[in-house]
């Protein structure tokens, strides 16, 4: 008898036994894919699978091969045989026969196996009498990975019969063969996942310990007064209070607010920072809240505020003394109840944020006067932290300016060093721009430098060039005068005058000198005739200088010299001081 082939494009026969079987083949599959879902082991859900198999078809054996892609047998499983007797036995297959399947695609039906050609000298496991076979592909997606074979008793069956149990099986191969894909798509992930988890392992492994005491980056000291505070903020970093940071301008606040989020349990989430003195009133609301789209003119979209994308870490405002009184009132909203609504929006929005102040002006003196909310003032100075400026931990300069030379030389490419009377000059000044007049400094000095090594003549200061002495003056002495050069008075030196008209109490006697912050021990050109023989020509340095050191902002310049914008305007007015724009 020659080998039929049968495709799944055949007419289904028709009367009520095609009906039963068509019925027994729906419940069959039904039955064979809820075993194939059940979590178990590959081999042991394809010999489930043919035990369920054996119950919907007549059959002697069911054979399921999986194969690699050398066509080698990877996985056989048989009904009723244990792996090894199942592999023997599909060894014994006709190599042709297993080929065909695999080669078209197709399943094969071979009515009678000894009258066939394709299995000539092959003899059934039992010897029980002729046989029937059947045999479709396991494909995943267009590739062959397998066959699904059975052999029956040789009987006279129809070709419509065949048909109807090629396209069974043919479902079954199909189940089959998704189950496979999926079972090796999961181990895939599992060995990757396992490897991946092994490779973690062996770095954590060759990690060093962690340290206990950990280090805080990019603030650098060595002197008792920074030890105190970095030992301070390793303390508090570990709570969730409000810190507000004190100190001059240049003492590195923002490096200190960093430091209190990287040790803290939010280490993870954002750190996110705003200058409030850098932006008016409105834009100050719209930048911290958020806003809405049409909120105002150029709101085209809806824009999440500062304290939406600090939810789950630290929020750091620096200069918060500068805010006005009608936003201390809306911030302190948010401090109490952590919730807020966009500007232009109605949905109240929660956020979990850990607060960081920082300011270098005398709230307290703010507070006594009025200029900032008493309320705002305890809940943002929860947990103070006075930082020290630089002329309190002298011992730090040399540490500090070696790494700031060491930063210009990698950023330019030169081997720049300091000589030893190079470290006296800069040990000899007080800096009262604190860390940052220290880098300035360094830096001004070594783009200057005529050699390889910085030497003590490089300095501006050794050439009447630095105007530092303008802003501080060593106790007792005033700064020396060379090649005519004139130092101009120092801000808030003087000592304190008595009440004068229009004050409503008396100046803070506690102020530290060289504080330029608060208003407070200042001397403003009206005070001219008490304070210098100079007159009008010392009151327009002085207002020079104040503008300079507010970038030309006249409002900056008024609260550094005790006036009002309208005086310092009238002042530079009076003296025809053009206003410098950037």
């Amino acid at each position: 008898m020659k080998t039929t082939v049968i495709t799944l494009g055949g007419t289904a026969a028709g009367g009520a036994r095609s009906d039963r079987r068509a019925a027994m083949a729906l419940y069959g599959v039904y039955e064979i894919s809820k075993i194939l879902t059940m979590p178990m082991q590959l081999e042991a859900t394809l010999s489930s699978v043919l035990a369920l198999l054996s119950s919907f078809l007549d059959m002697r054996h069911g054979l399921v091969a999986l194969i690699d892609d050398d066509g080698s047998p990877e996985i056989v499983v048989g009904s009723g045989w244990n792996e090894s007797v199942a592999k023997r036995y599909f060894e014994r297959l006709p190599e042709r026969a297993i080929g065909q399947i695999v080669t078209t695609k197709m399943p094969l039906v071979v009515a009678n196996v000894e009258a066939d050609p394709l299995f000539q000298g092959w003899e059934s496991p039992d010897s029980t009498g002729p046989c029937s076979f059947i045999g479709v592909p396991i494909r995943d997606r267009d590739k062959v990975i397998g066959t699904l074979s059975i052999d029956r008793d040789c009987e006279d069956r129809a070709s419509a019969a065949f048909d109807e149990d090629v396209r069974f099986l043919t479902m079954i191969a199909n189940l089959i063969g998704q189950t496979v894909r999926l079972q090796r798509l999961i181990l895939r992930d599992r060995e990757r996942l396992i490897s991946e988890q092994r490779r973690l392992e062996k770095t954590l492994e060759a990690r060093p310990a962690p340290n206990r005491n950990p280090v805080i980056t990019g603030i650098l000291g060595e002197s008792e007064a920074i030890r105190a505070v970095l030992t301070k903020v390793k303390l508090v970093a570990r709570s969730n209070s409000t810190v507000l940071l004190r100190g001059e301008s240049g003492t590195g606040k923002e490096l200190f607010a960093q430091a209190l989020h990287d040790l803290s349990p939010r280490k993870n989430g954002p750190f996110v920072k705003l200058n409030c003195a850098a932006l008016p009133e409105s834009v100050l609301e719209s930048e911290l809240f958020g806003h809405e789209k049409g909120a105002f003119t150029g709101a085209i979209a809806q824009r999440k505020g500062r304290f939406e994308l600090a939810d789950g870490g630290t929020l750091f405002l620096d200069e918060i003394g500068e805010i006005s009184a009608t936003f201390q009132a809306k911030l302190l909203r948010v401090l109490q109840e952590g919730e807020f609504e966009r500007v232009g929006g109605t949905r109240t929005l929660k956020v979990d944020v850990r607060l960081v102040a920082a300011t270098n002006r005398n709230l307290e003196e703010a507070v006594a006067h009025g200029g900032f909310r008493a309320d705002l003032y305890y809940r943002i100075s929860v947990v103070p932290i006075m930082l020290p400026p630089l002329r309190e931990r002298p011992g730090d300069i040399a540490v500090l300016a070696r790494e700031f030379l060491r930063r210009f030389n990698k950023e330019h490419g030169t081997t720049l060093s300091l000589t030893e009377d190079a470290m006296t000059v800069l040990g000899s000044c007080l800096f009262p721009g604190n860390v940052r007049e220290l880098e300035n400094c360094v830096r001004r000095t070594a783009t200057l430098a005529h050699g390889s090594s910085i030497v003590a003549n490089d300095f501006a200061c050794r050439n009447d060039s630095c105007l530092s002495a303008v802003l501080w003056k060593g106790a007792g002495e005033a700064p020396v005068s060379r090649s005519g050069f004139i130092p101009l008075p120092v801000v808030g030196t003087m000592p304190s005058p008595s009440v004068r008209p229009g004050n409503s109490g008396p100046r803070d006697q506690q102020h530290r000198p060289g504080h330029v912050g608060g208003g407070q021990n200042r001397v403003s050109p009206a005070d001219k005739d008490d304070a210098s023989p100079l007159g009008d020509e010392l009151e327009r340095a002085r207002l020079i200088e104040a503008m300079e050191m507010a970038g030309w902002v006249q409002a900056k310049a008024a609260r550094l010299l005790g006036l009002t914008p309208r005086q310092i305007g009238y002042s530079l007015r009076k003296h025809g001081i053009p206003i410098k724009k950037f």
